[in-house]
């Protein structure tokens, strides 16, 4: 589990590419501070595992399935990536749950300057854009954001100068591809609702009711 708080930006050292996978070298400094063999970094927001380490870099493996479904296929040597190790528990949550599960990979279609903001339009694939709500959060490259509005198959984000800095997204331009992960609140909402009108063996107290009454809605 990861905030969507990108503690540093990374660059690929060097990939070896299988069949349907590849072996990901990636030069960093904060998250190896603490780093061991099995531990989740964030890489564009896809949860990765460290498979080795070293100093200044770390290795990661990505399956068919994984560069099937993220922008991480199209990374080269020298691409730059945001990263963020796992949270813990204790930790300040100032972003939003993001799970490193990405749902689908949008691209830039538009980018304004406004004052200090710099607002981005990005086209997503139906499988995110249901999720998205004004005000909503959302991963962009592991990052998390904040919906301004959407319109059809495209949503709108505003980055601060500091986000455009800290992250990747500042460098990014018109028709380049990022990773999306919808906000998990939302699928649970979906699935439970989904849960309402279909027959479910048993009874279960957890409900619209039930979620009402307590505050959840």
């Amino acid at each position: 589990m990861f905030t969507g708080i990108v503690e540093e930006i990374g660059t690929i050292k060097g990939i070896t590419r299988g069949p349907d996978s590849a072996h990901l070298t990636i030069l960093a400094s904060k998250v190896l501070e603490d780093v061991k063999l099995g531990d989740s970094i964030a890489v564009n927001g896809v949860c990765l595992t460290v498979t080795a380490f070293s100093e200044g870099s770390f290795t990661a493996d990505v399956m068919a399935e994984t560069l099937a479904k993220t922008n991480l296929g199209a990374l080269r040597p020298g691409s730059k990536v945001n990263l963020e190790r796992a949270l813990r528990l204790g930790d300040r949550l100032g972003g939003h749950w993001v799970s490193g599960h990405v749902d689908g990979v949008g691209s830039i279609v538009r980018i304004e300057k406004r004052d200090i903001a710099t607002l981005i339009t990005i086209q997503a694939p139906p499988q995110v854009m249901k999720y998205i709500i004004k005000k909503g959060s959302v991963g962009i490259d592991g990052t998390s954001l904040t919906v301004v509005d959407f319109v059809g198959d495209t949503f709108q984000v505003s980055l601060i100068p500091h986000t455009a800095q800290a992250t990747i997204l500042g460098s990014k331009g018109i028709g380049a591809t990022v990773n999306l992960e919808s906000d998990i609140l939302g699928k649970y909402i979906e699935r439970l609702l989904q849960g309402e009108q279909q027959e479910v063996k048993g009874n279960s107290k957890i409900n619209m009711e039930f979620l009402a009454r307590n505050g959840f809605l």
